[in-house]
């Protein structure tokens, strides 16, 4: 249950900002790809099965996975982007006020959950704030990385007031953010093609059909953030929203599962058909990593060339964008005065249907 209280926070905040992480260097791939097929949220096996498959997956994968990271220097840039998050918001809300410290704390590789709870406990903070940087709740994301956060955080007996941002899909800050950034690209679409018909791909990362099935809100919200962030786009450009075309898609689609559409490799050839520029919008990712920076920048734009698509350009992701930092500042605010776990107060409730996001299960 949700439970308001009646003064803002005054004593030390801990702001947890939740990532999957990324590989360091190229040593680090295959173990870090291990923890990923290894998570029960990812794939749902009993133990044994489980790590076997992970083992698999994970060495097969490891090849292919180093040629990414060679594009971006060897390693994951994605630490190193939550670490100027974290300071950005901390200067927010020391701005604010507020006494805050903000660490990042990430699924898959470093620095995972046991040693930020290390950190955490010497600093003794008043309440901790746990803000997952997905805007958009899914059982694989957030559910996973608060699960092995609340874990850890047990087993070294850290007990601290905790209040939990679940969703934050339409997010101001956010959107005016994302919306800012489109613009943007627009604007250099008309100047480098004037008159091209231009259409607008919003592409988050793909799940299995079967998980949106038992309940988990992620596509539904993601419609909520596009719509949200198109509507922004469109006043912005001070134009009717349906005078604008875009389409909302998903990618990084893997294994012989049935997943949810439409692809994004598929829409970027359907631009070719049909005589359009593209810009592409990584519309789930608040940080540049290797779904942006190879599989959007690289992979996508050379089969954007090779479809006739021109131009191709894409909008960066919100990273530090001011108003960005501005809304992240915003959610902590909002639940510094609150107990529990709940979305940002900007969104609408999920249908009853997802009955697996946690803020449904907890108001």
């Amino acid at each position: 249950m949700i439970k308001e209280r009646d003064n803002m926070e005054t004593g030390r905040i801990a702001v947890l900002l939740f990532n999957l992480g990324g590989p360091d260097g190229p040593d680090a791939v295959q173990p870090f790809l291990f923890n990923l097929f290894f998570d029960p949220a990812i794939i749902s096996l009993p133990l044994p099965l489980r790590w076997a498959i992970a083992k698999l997956i994970s060495t097969r994968r490891a090849p292919f996975a180093r040629e990414n990271y060679a594009l971006m220097g060897g390693g994951s840039p994605l630490l190193p982007e939550t670490l100027s998050q974290a300071r950005a918001l901390e200067a927010e809300l020391e701005g604010r006020g507020l006494t805050v410290r903000a660490w990042p704390v990430m699924r898959y590789w470093h620095p995972f959950a046991p040693e930020v709870v290390a950190e955490v406990k010497a600093w003794a903070p008043d309440r901790i704030i746990a803000l997952p940087l997905y805007p958009q709740f899914s059982t694989s994301t957030s559910a996973s990385s608060l699960k092995d956060w609340h874990r850890a955080a047990r087993k070294a007996g850290l007990r601290v007031p905790t209040s939990t941002v679940c969703c934050w899909p339409v997010e101001p800050g956010l959107v005016e953010a994302h919306a800012s950034l489109i613009v943007e690209r627009w604007h250099q679409a008309e100047a480098e093609a004037p008159g091209r018909p231009m259409r607008i791909l919003l592409s988050a990362h793909g799940l299995p059909k079967k998980i949106i099935e038992r309940g988990d809100p992620y596509q539904w919200q993601v419609e909520q953030s596009c719509a949200a962030v198109m509507d922004r786009v469109a006043a912005m450009l001070g134009r009717p929203l349906d005078t604008i075309d875009w389409q909302v898609c998903y990618q990084s689609r893997v294994g012989p599962l049935e997943w949810i559409g439409p692809s994004t490799d598929a829409e970027v050839e359907r631009a070719g058909r049909d005589g359009c520029g593209l810009i592409l919008v990584p519309i789930a990712f608040v940080s540049e990593h290797v779904e942006t920076l190879v599989e959007l920048d690289v992979e996508y734009r050379h089969l954007a060339e090779k479809s006739g698509v021109a131009p191709y350009l894409r909008a960066p992701t919100p990273t530090t964008h001011p108003a960005f930092i501005r809304g992240l500042g915003d959610l902590v605010m909002q639940a510094a005065g609150r107990e529990g776990v709940a979305p940002d107060r900007a969104g609408p409730s999920c249908p009853a249907k997802f009955g697996c996001c946690a803020c449904r299960a907890n108001t």
